[in-house]
C-alpha cells in the first residue's frame, strides 16, 4: 500500500482526534511565531517546536489505516461490482 492509498483509506477514530489536536497545535504555534509584536525568543522557540510536533502528529495520524473498515469497504465494493449486471425486475 503506497502513501496515497494510505491517506485515502479510513482512519480510526482515535487518530482522527489526534490529527485534529495536531492541526490545532500547528495553528496556534504558527500564529505565535507570526505575531508582529515583540515577544521573548524562548516563546518563539517553543512555538516552533510545537509547530513541528503538530505537523508530525497530524501527518502520522492521517496515514494510519483502519484495516477493518478498509476490508469492509473492499467487500462492499466487490459485491456492488458483482451485482452490477443482475436483473433488477425479478425476472431471471
Amino acid at each position: 500500500m503506497n502513501v496515497v492509498e494510505r491517506a485515502k483509506a479510513p482512519t480510526p477514530k482515535f487518530f482522527k482526534i489526534l490529527r485534529t489536536v495536531g492541526l490545532a497545535l500547528l495553528a496556534v504555534s504558527g500564529s505565535i511565531v507570526a505575531t508582529p509584536v515583540a515577544i521573548p525568543s524562548v516563546i518563539v522557540t517553543v512555538a516552533g517546536y510545537a509547530a513541528l510536533a503538530g505537523g508530525v502528529l497530524s501527518a502520522v495520524s492521517q496515514i494510519t489505516v483502519d484495516d477493518y473498515a478498509k476490508r469492509e469497504h473492499e467487500i462492499v465494493k466487490r459485491l456492488q461490482e458483482e451485482n452490477k449486471y443482475l436483473p433488477r425486475d425479478g425476472i431471471k
